[in-house]
């Protein structure tokens, strides 16, 4: 695998990024990122174009809610900055609870999936741990999620918090959703709910390994929620470690 499978949601380094935006895109690009998932890009939009194209990066993904939201805004933002995907990162944790509940939820991305083809343009959704928690005969509910959705419509998922969620085995379940995992959330951590729990990866409990095995041509985008320490030392430390992770896989 490839340095091209490896990215940074900009999310990890948002006061960073509130405090010195130039440093801190300039500080990602020396570490070895190539590429970064975006987020909040309608209104970061100016700083994003100028930090991506004075370091050489590239955001073939990025995160906005879509429900119920100015499309046509997004659309544009997304378009402009290279993005080739747009993942909604939460929709109501209250629409999970039944089956009816997301057959609609399936119904409302499919619907936003065709308006974004015609822009040339890919959606998908992001999970959280409830989606996970949620099962209905066992089966959870991201992926009966899953099942109702167009091919057209991706699904990123956050292996954290999967298995925060309840999900015994990530790999099991990238095999059985299969290629429309088109990236992965790759941190780590004590496998707590608090945010600010998550380490650089490798430090945690994570064991990556058989998840990267089991979906090896999805795009690995490091995160960390939160983090008590150095922040970009963690975003350093979890490329290297990912990097070396992958080369020995």
């Amino acid at each position: 695998m490839s340095a091209d499978l490896v990215s940074l949601q900009l999310y990890t380094v948002r006061g960073e990024l509130d405090r010195d935006a130039v440093g801190t895109f300039a500080a990602i690009a020396g570490f070895g990122y190539r590429k970064v998932e975006l987020y909040d890009f309608v209104r970061r939009f100016e700083a994003y174009r100028d930090g991506l194209a004075a370091n050489g990066l590239v955001a073939p993904t990025a995160h906005s809610r879509l429900l119920d939201r100015d499309l046509d805004e997004i659309f544009d933002a997304a378009a402009a900055l290279g993005v080739a995907t747009v993942y909604d990162p939460f929709i109501d944790e209250s629409r999970w609870t039944t089956r009816d509940g997301i057959a609609s939820v399936a119904a409302d991305l499919n619907a936003i999936a065709a308006a974004a083809a015609d822009r040339g343009l890919a959606i998908g959704y992001h999970n959280h741990a409830f989606e996970f928690a949620n099962r209905f005969g066992g089966v959870s509910a991201f992926e009966l999620l899953a099942e109702h959705l167009d091919e057209a419509v991706q699904l990123q998922v956050d292996t954290y918090w999967a298995v925060v969620g309840g999900e015994s085995d990530v790999p099991a379940l990238l095999r059985r959703v299969g290629g429309r995992v088109t990236a992965l959330h790759i941190k780590d951590g004590p496998l707590t709910e608090d945010d600010d729990d998550q380490v650089a990866l490798g430090e945690g409990a994570m064991q990556f390994g058989p998840i990267l095995d089991a979906a090896p041509e999805a795009l690995r985008v490091v995160e960390l929620d939160g983090h008590r320490g150095d922040v970009l030392e963690a975003v350093r430390a979890s490329h290297d470690h990912l990097r070396t992770a992958m080369v020995a896989g």
